[in-house]
């Protein structure tokens, strides 16, 4: 195995294995400050519901809504930046798009700190309601956009691009198949697995939804495998402690990188199909909630 193959491993990435113990520290601070920001929030809104820091009619809670209210109308501007040519100049859509994710965030907990986590009023529980329907749907558009783009702001893939990604990934991984023997079928057989259309639709939807678990439990068990058949010929030729752990880093990222890659190529189309269906349900709960923020609005000042 060519160890140099490995390349860099103090890039940080949030995505997949950790490549290094640093990588690894900096998921875990990451993500216990995520969890710390999190509990801080429950501990605010909780604080807030109770009246303890504001009262829902003070000028403050009005502000906030405001703001809120905003930033939800800004939401607006990403679709418009993407379908109006003479927008292009206000920048690149990368940043439109990071900007729709932190307002569609933030304008939601806004409005939500704003109602002090009450419904007063029936046009307040339709804007509230609302807006919850809108950020649910985010979060659901995220996840699906995450599975046809490169990355989070990445571009837009394509079968092309998938398949010469398991194409490439497929001719990388043969360097392991000779570590142990048993480890080519059965990477090919979760290969065919993956692409079978025969069965029953009910049978196919529960192939789609626990492939990415199949593909984990089989990357564990043929990194195991592998792991051994290094030890065994470290024990047979001898040879650097150091290389059997690069080569097994080279072997573990390769037979990961070749399952995700299967799973990413078998599952694309339904994606792309599931994010079309979001769109239509996505679009109209926008423009209900600007109507139902509108209407609260004009009913909070004239009442």
């Amino acid at each position: 195995m060519n160890t140099n193959a490995l390349g860099p491993m103090t890039v940080i990435s949030t995505e997949g294995e950790a490549k290094s113990s640093g990588e690894s520290a900096l998921r875990l601070v990451w993500r216990v400050a995520i969890l710390v920001l999190i509990a801080l929030v429950v501990f605010l809104a909780w604080l807030v519901r109770i009246g303890e820091i504001y009262d829902g009619n003070s000028d403050f809670a009005y502000y906030i809504g405001l703001v809120g209210g905003l930033l939800m109308l800004a939401l607006l501007l990403y679709p418009l930046r993407k379908r109006i040519p003479a927008f292009e100049r206000l920048g690149k859509m990368e940043t439109w798009f990071k900007f729709h994710m932190v307002a569609g965030i933030t304008g939601p907990l806004l409005v939500l700190f704003h109602s002090t986590f009450k419904t007063g009023s029936l046009n307040g529980a339709a804007a509230l309601y609302s807006m919850l329907l809108v950020a649910v749907s985010g979060i659901m558009g995220r996840f699906i956009y995450r599975h046809i783009h490169r990355g989070l702001y990445g571009k837009k893939l394509t079968m092309e691009d998938v398949g010469a990604m398991m194409a490439d990934c497929a001719v990388n991984v043969r360097s392991v198949y000779a570590v142990q023997p048993d480890i080519e079928p059965r990477l090919k057989a979760f290969h065919d697995m993956a692409f079978d259309q025969s069965g029953s639709k009910l049978g196919r939807i529960w192939r789609f939804l626990t492939l990415h678990l199949k593909s984990r439990r089989l990357s564990r068990e043929v990194r195991a495998d592998a792991k051994k058949g290094l030890v065994r010929q470290f024990k047979e030729r001898g040879g650097s402690r150091r290389d059997v752990v690069m080569n097994y880093r080279l072997a573990k990222d390769q037979i990961d990188r070749y399952l995700d890659s299967i799973v990413m190529a078998s599952q694309l189309s339904v994606w792309e199909l599931l994010f079309s269906y979001w769109h239509i349900i996505h679009i109209p709960f926008l423009y209900l909630l600007v109507f139902s923020g509108v209407v609260h609005v004009v009913a909070v000042h004239m009442y």
